[in-house]
């Protein structure tokens, strides 16, 4: 049994090579719903029609009983009445006899209907005597036949329905009387015929009201329809559109038409809308992202090329001076080694460098040292920046930051001419980190220093706005070259293209001053520009100004200090006969103090220079 058991189930289910090599598909869901329930794998247009036309079909049909009820219990209601009226003609009259059980008379009685039927019983309830009136006024007596459907019926005066052979339904009633009961009946013919035209009327109103419902209801429902369709058109569109790659902009949108708030087609449309305005939105967020990180990985590139190349410059110095000073300290120990062993020393001293001076070579490596830091500092300040870590926040005077700048600078350019216009009677505030503002103006002045030659004038001046503080920096010098100029602040970027800069006076920059500028300036949420042609180089720093407030009483140290009767800009120039003294303002002296007490500094040392 067991292994017929096994044959059958084995050959029960031939599987075909297909079959046995891959597992049976399941059927689709959509199917198998489709297959249970086939009316919801049609349109929706197609379910609503349905819909629409079962359910006036149902109250069509349910009108159409309520109608018939009503009118067939009206009908015989008023049959049952008549058949009343004339059982109580029968008990009376001239033409009654009531000891004759076979005196039918008062059929011959005027208002007797066509078709009215009378009988009378014995005392045994046996048919005595049946009669009906025929069309023309006569009488015509029943056959035994017909007779026959007339017994059983009691003389209590119920309403009964019989069927009388060749004469039809009729409607019946016996009252008893002084003599034997009489039996009256009318015929249903003509109630059973109203009824059925009853019918017959209710099924063709029915039928046209249906139909034209259902035309009706074909069109508006299209018509309504078809703002679903045109969304779905849209999205179908949108859906064959190129997404994975590129700009992705201009995606097709549901018509205005189709986005009524007040309908629920319009509702599908706005919220398709919406959804499209927020994928496009979504995906040009994605491209700007994409081309950031494209971009920034070109500049990752460039940049560690280019940090490469500018650390391999004063690694290479100082491996090369590191050598020569090995070589030259190798050959003092040979001379000495040969003294002792009686070696030639003419042929150890050949392998040591001729001219060479240790301390040169160890100031050389020391600067190439503090260059590589430099340089290593900056690459540091930028990450930092690029991160976008918080600045240390306090009110700095621009005015006294720049005037200190301008010192600086001076003494590190002797060769150039500086002026400098402040605002002496208006603080310059602006909210930041007072160490960053001074290395951005000092990255600014030593830019103009180091790329301009001996004897260019170099012009600073602060300016206020009503919401921003304002730092020119101008020189004559040569200019910057037009093709240069979009990548100015673009790190390691020289304007001869070369990756190496030498300055005139032999020394080397990191090639990100002003990309510093730049970083610096952003992370205040300022703005620099440069302008330049041949002869003439401006860069303008704006900075927010700090928040409006008694700028007197914060910064006047003493009376006599806050107004100043001086204009409202002064320029100054400094000048480079002489080294300047050092400034004698300290950093935590109030801001506009220490830009009076430069400006004054300055031009006492003028004086004692002239």
């Amino acid at each position: 049994m067991r292994a017929t058991g096994a044959r059958t189930r084995a050959t029960g289910a031939p599987a075909t090579g297909a079959a046995a090599g891959a597992p049976a598909r399941a059927p689709l869901p959509w199917r198998a719903c489709r297959a249970r329930l086939p009316w919801r794998g049609r349109s929706l247009r197609t379910r609503l029609l349905l819909l629409v036309g079962v359910t006036l079909a149902a109250v069509c049909a349910v009108l159409a009983l309520t109608t018939f009820l009503v009118q067939r219990a009206y009908l015989l209601g008023n049959l049952d009445q008549r058949v009343t009226d004339a059982a109580e003609r029968s008990q009376g009259g001239l033409w009654v006899r009531p000891d004759d059980d076979t005196d039918l008379g008062f059929l011959n009685e005027r208002g007797q209907a066509a078709g009215t039927l009378a009988a009378r019983f014995d005392d045994a309830g046996r048919v005595t005597a049946a009669e009906v009136v025929t069309g023309d006024g006569g009488q015509l007596r029943l056959t035994a036949g017909q007779r026959a459907a007339l017994t059983g019926i009691a003389a209590d005066g119920s309403l009964h329905t019989r069927t009388v052979p060749g004469l039809g339904t009729y409607r019946l009633t016996a009252l008893g009387g002084d003599g034997a009961p009489v039996l009256t009946g009318l015929p249903m013919d003509d109630v059973q015929d109203m009824i059925n035209r009853l019918v017959a009327a209710e099924a063709a109103v029915a039928a046209i009201g249906l139909g034209a419902a259902g035309v009706v209801c074909a069109v508006v429902i299209r018509r309504q329809m078809r703002p679903l369709g045109r969304v779905a058109a849209t999205a179908v569109e949108v859906s064959r559109a190129p997404l994975g790659h590129g700009a992705v902009t201009g995606l097709t949108r549901v018509p205005d038409r189709d986005t009524d708030p007040c309908s629920e087609a319009g509702q599908v449309g706005a919220a398709l809308n919406r959804m499209i305005d927020h994928v496009e939105s979504s995906l040009a967020e994605r491209q700007r992202g994409e081309e950031r990180m494209r971009h920034s990985e070109d500049r990752m590139r460039r940049f560690l090329a280019d940090a490469s190349h500018e650390l391999r410059t004063p690694l290479a110095s100082i491996a090369g001076y590191a050598e020569l000073m090995n070589r030259g300290v190798g050959a003092e120990v040979g001379t000495g080694a040969g003294s002792i062993a009686g070696a030639d020393p003419r042929a150890t001293a050949r392998t040591a460098p001729a001219g060479i001076d240790q301390a040169l070579a160890w100031r050389r490596v020391s600067a190439e040292s503090a260059r590589m830091t430099g340089l290593v500092e900056d690459l540091l300040l930028l990450a930092r920046l690029d991160e976008g870590r918080p600045l240390r926040s306090a009110e700095v005077d621009l005015a006294a930051l720049v005037a200190e700048a301008v010192w600086d600078a001076r003494a590190a350019g002797g060769g150039h001419h500086w002026e400098l216009a402040l605002l002496l009677d208006v603080p310059a505030l602006v909210v930041g980190d007072e160490a960053g503002l001074h290395q951005v103006v000092a990255n600014l002045l030593a830019n103009a220093r180091t790329h301009t030659p001996a004897g260019t004038t170099v012009a600073v001046s602060v300016e206020s706005t009503a919401t921003h503080r304002v730092v020119r920096v101008r020189d004559d010098g040569p200019g910057i070259p037009p093709a240069f100029l979009p990548a100015v602040f673009e790190r390691f970027t020289r304007a001869d293209g070369s990756r190496a800069r030498a300055t005139g006076d032999g020394t080397g920059g990191s090639g990100l001053g002003l990309a510093i500028v730049a970083a610096l300036t952003a992370a205040h949420r300022g703005t620099i520009d440069v302008r330049s042609a041949p002869g003439h180089t401006e860069f303008t720093l704006a900075l927010p100004a700090a928040a409006p407030t008694d700028a007197c009483a914060r910064t006047a140290g003493s009376a006599d200090e806050c107004p100043l009767p001086a204009a409202p800009a002064e320029s100054h120039p400094l000048a480079v006969a002489a080294p300047p003294p050092p400034l004698q303002v300290p950093l935590s002296s109030r801001p506009q103090s220490r830009a009076r007490a430069a400006v004054r500094q300055g031009r006492a040392h003028d004086e004692g220079s002239q």
